[in-house]
Parts: C-alpha cells; sequence; structure tokens
C-alpha cells in the first residue's frame, strides 16, 4: 500500500511538473513561428538585415532561457533542436518544430 501511495505521488508530481512547463512551451512554439516567418520574409526581401539580424538573436537568447527551465523531456529536445539551428533556417523546418510544440502542449492541456 505504501509502494502505491508512494507511486501515486511520484506520478503526480511529474504531471506537474510538465504542466508547470505549458507557458514556456508555448511560447517557445510562438518563438519558432516568429522565427520562421522572420525568415520567410527575409527570404523575400521585405524587412531589413538589421531587424533580421535583431529578431534571430533574441528568438535565440530567449529559447535558451527557456531550454534551461524545461523538465518535459521532448520539448526540451526540440527546443535545444532549435538552438542549434542556422540563423537562416528553413522556415519549414522551423514550423514543423512549432508544430510538434503544439501538439505537446495540446496534450498538456488536455491532462
Amino acid at each position: 500500500m505504501k509502494r502505491l501511495v508512494l507511486f501515486c505521488l511520484v506520478l503526480g508530481g511529474c504531471a506537474q511538473g510538465a504542466q508547470k512547463d505549458l507557458p514556456s512551451i508555448a511560447e517557445a512554439r510562438s518563438l519558432a513561428a516568429e522565427w520562421a516567418l522572420v525568415n520567410e520574409q527575409a527570404a523575400e526581401g521585405k524587412v531589413t538585415s538589421t531587424y533580421v539580424k535583431t529578431m534571430r538573436s533574441s528568438v535565440r537568447q530567449q529559447l535558451t532561457t527557456i531550454s534551461q527551465s524545461l523538465s518535459e523531456p521532448t520539448a526540451a529536445t526540440i527546443v535545444n533542436d532549435l538552438i542549434t539551428q542556422p540563423d537562416d533556417a528553413p522556415p519549414q523546418q522551423l514550423r514543423a518544430s512549432a508544430g510538434q510544440l503544439k501538439r505537446i502542449e495540446d496534450q498538456l492541456e488536455s491532462a
């Protein structure tokens, strides 16, 4: 009986940790989508190089901060992968990562 109670407490703690990650995962998803849009606009010549450089730097810094606090392993892996992407990563690749984060976000919201 004690083991069952302990197991339930541990399992509950894991779920709470993942739930606490929900805002960070949502923010990381949004940042990945913004980065994709910046790269798309840059490829079309619609934004200045200064703007592009500033946005990419800001996104990377924010993702780095988020990665240090995530306890949800799959989301942490995705965010860390985003951080290692080149500045001019293909927008579709960045959107794919945003989509993966959205699926995790949806799962946590429905749990």
